[in-house]
């Protein structure tokens, strides 16, 4: 079993930055791809960043040039760090990661639980 604990949310002003953080925790031998997620209040979630376990990374059109993701496999960490924030990136924001576990078949998907970030105007 694996634990995804998402941090670093909050309130910031538009044309701020903030930077998210996600910690896998547990039974890992290796974590493929991590992914991170939004979901606007009233909307359906969306992809906001991928990346694979060689630093490979695709980005959402509507984030393109002002997010990045990166990772740290070491740590089994993966960061969002959001610049030039607008109103309408207010949303819960979530991680996923793609694990194989130590002596188990297969690659299994987890979820952490979301962190707030509210950007005002």
């Amino acid at each position: 079993q694996v634990q995804l604990v998402e941090s670093g949310g909050g309130l910031v002003q538009a044309g701020g930055s903030l930077r998210l953080s996600c910690a896998a925790s547990g039974s890992i031998r290796s974590i493929n791809d991590m992914y991170w997620y939004r979901q606007p209040p009233g909307k359906q979630r969306k992809l906001v960043a991928r990346i694979t376990s060689d630093g490979t990374t695709n980005y959402a059109d509507f984030v393109k040039g002002r997010f990045t993701i990166s990772r740290d496999n070491a740590k089994n960490m993966v960061y969002l760090q959001m610049n030039s924030l607008k109103p309408e990136d207010t949303a819960v924001y979530s991680c996923h990661a793609d694990v194989v576990h130590n002596g188990r078949v297969g690659v299994w998907n987890y979820w952490g639980q979301g962190t707030q970030v509210t950007v005002s105007s």
